[in-house]
């Protein structure tokens, strides 16, 4: 006899949990193992459980999906993610995926959907409703199609933070310990590989990207 697929159903509603176990139960292949109303119980829970796969809201609290699945990936368990949400944004969708989930669906799908969605992630296939590969397509396409950026070097990390703090090429020199010569060549590579024209857009460009906090 087939082992039964077991499944952790992950929503912080209750109401919502309840209804995708009474689905879920409708299908004699699938076995709901245990229900978590938030990120952390997802991890506790998938450690102490071992279910086959996750079917995971993004909005939760303690962690978000998004962390759920870094930390289950980072925990090295072999579970699979479905993300089931009502985000259809594709920064969230992008997110998810790089973040480990095998599959994305929106809570409007229909229930044969999402069945099939937890046999083919099950089996070790992915499964993405066509309207959200077709988005992280497009997300993908676009990251591909911008130029790629050369990493700083610690010094010139260094440099980046001291001008987001207002400081001046002598007060770097001065700050570092090193010629208002090389201040200038560290803010001319900066500018470089950051793409910009000048500093103040190299400092913006800098604090979309995470490198500086103005």
């Amino acid at each position: 006899m087939t082992m039964p697929i077991r499944i952790l159903v992950a929503d912080d509603h209750p109401v919502v949990r309840d209804g995708l176990v009474a689905v879920l139960g409708t299908q004699a292949d699938f076995e709901v193992v245990s229900e978590a109303g938030n990120g952390r119980e997802v991890v506790e829970q998938t450690m102490a459980l071992r279910p086959d796969v996750v079917l995971l809201d993004l909005e939760m609290p303690e962690l978000d999906g998004v962390e759920t699945l870094k930390a289950l990936r980072q925990a090295s368990t072999e579970v699979k993610a479905i993300v089931f949400t009502a985000f259809d944004t594709d920064e969230r969708i992008l997110s998810a995926v790089q973040a480990g989930a095998q599959g994305y669906l929106l809570k409007g799908a229909p229930r044969e959907e999402l069945f099939k969605a937890i046999r083919v992630v099950h089996a070790g296939g992915s499964l993405l409703q066509p309207f959200v590969a077709s988005k992280l397509l497009r997300q993908v396409s676009e990251a591909e199609a911008k130029p790629k950026v050369d990493a700083l070097t610690p010094r010139e990390l260094e440099v980046l933070g001291l001008l987001a703090q207002g400081l001046q090429n002598k007060e770097i020199a001065v700050e570092l310990v090193i010629s208002e010569r090389t201040v200038k060549f560290h803010v001319s590579s900066i500018m470089s590989k950051l793409g910009a024209g000048n500093r103040t857009e190299a400092l913006s460009i800098a604090a979309q990207r995470g490198l500086v906090q103005l």
